[in-house]
């Protein structure tokens, strides 16, 4: 069962501007904009939600309980889908409550959500904790929704990427637990998508081989993860930079920046080169831009 909450298809824009930066011709670049998705600010979130909750409303839950850190847009949208389809959402996020809202956060307790702080413990530990105390119509989603379920949201992201742009070669997308990248990858095939990892998992090839149907040889860059997952790098920061100052796109300092910094170095090294459709996949995150600790 899918539960409809975005607004489908987003668009592809070109990015000529951009291109030329990197040394690309002008139709080479291209940008899919799920950060316009449509349901509470956006991100490539929702298309996994659209399976999720949809589950969850098959099985007859009335709570949904999802975790990520304190400024997960997972987290974000998986509350604001909650609220949409008459839920209740429980989002167990990592760490102490902070003095002060901020970011996603503010999105967070503006759906209604109920935030609980893992403090020092385990994550995954108080997420049981939470599932088992609300009872048996309390269903649980995966950290950044996901699963085989959850990845299929990007089979037809791949599908509709198609449609719009028959003749691409590349796609590069920010890799944090590893559904996106699977969902594109059944749908156009290993050798046309470029997984950015950004340190959220500690074995991100794993995770995504586990939501494919067969083994497949992935092309993932683990160059781009800096001192961690929460860490604003400087490759991010001048590609949020370059693509604000060229293109006037508002990209995040966690994913899409490490997606668009891992695209500069593809370039940088040869493993992208001129004559090459590669399409940039925006995954969201604007509200965490406003949350992060080191932006000034």
């Amino acid at each position: 069962m899918r539960f409809s909450l975005g607004q489908w298809p987003t668009p592809l824009e070109p990015m000529p501007r951009l291109a030329a930066a990197l040394g690309l011709g002008a139709d080479d670049l291209w940008l899919k904009r799920d950060d316009l998705s449509g349901l509470g600010g956006g991100g490539n979130k929702v298309r996994k939600l659209e399976h999720l909750i949809g589950e969850a409303l098959e099985r007859g839950a009335d709570t949904v309980i999802t975790s990520g850190a304190a400024q997960s847009n997972h987290a974000r949208l998986t509350a604001a889908a909650a609220a949409r389809a008459g839920l209740s959402a429980v989002l167990v996020l990592r760490g102490h409550e902070p003095e002060h809202s901020t970011g996603n956060l503010i999105l967070d307790e503006l759906f209604g959500a109920e935030i609980v702080w893992s403090g020092d413990g385990d994550l995954n530990e108080r997420v049981a904790a939470e599932a088992e105390q609300r009872g048996p119509r309390a269903m649980v989603i995966p950290l950044g929704g996901s699963n085989t379920i959850g990845a299929q949201g990007y089979v037809s992201a791949g599908e509709e990427l198609l449609q719009q742009l028959p003749d691409l070669d590349l796609v590069v997308t920010a890799a944090g637990s590893g559904g996106t990248m699977a969902g594109l990858v059944q749908a156009l095939g290993a050798q046309r998508v470029l997984g950015i990892d950004v340190g959220a998992l500690p074995d991100l090839e794993t995770a995504v081989q586990s939501m494919l149907p067969e083994p497949a040889t992935l092309q993932i860059r683990g160059d781009q993860i800096g001192s961690g997952y929460p860490s604003f790098t400087p490759a991010a920061r001048e590609a949020l930079s370059l693509a604000a100052r060229t293109e006037a796109v508002v990209l995040d300092p966690v994913y899409t920046g490490r997606a668009a910094a891992g695209l500069i170095a593809a370039v940088t090294d040869g493993s992208i080169q001129p004559g090459q459709r590669v399409v940039l996949l925006h995954s969201g995150g604007l509200p965490g831009l406003f949350g992060h600790p080191e932006i000034s």
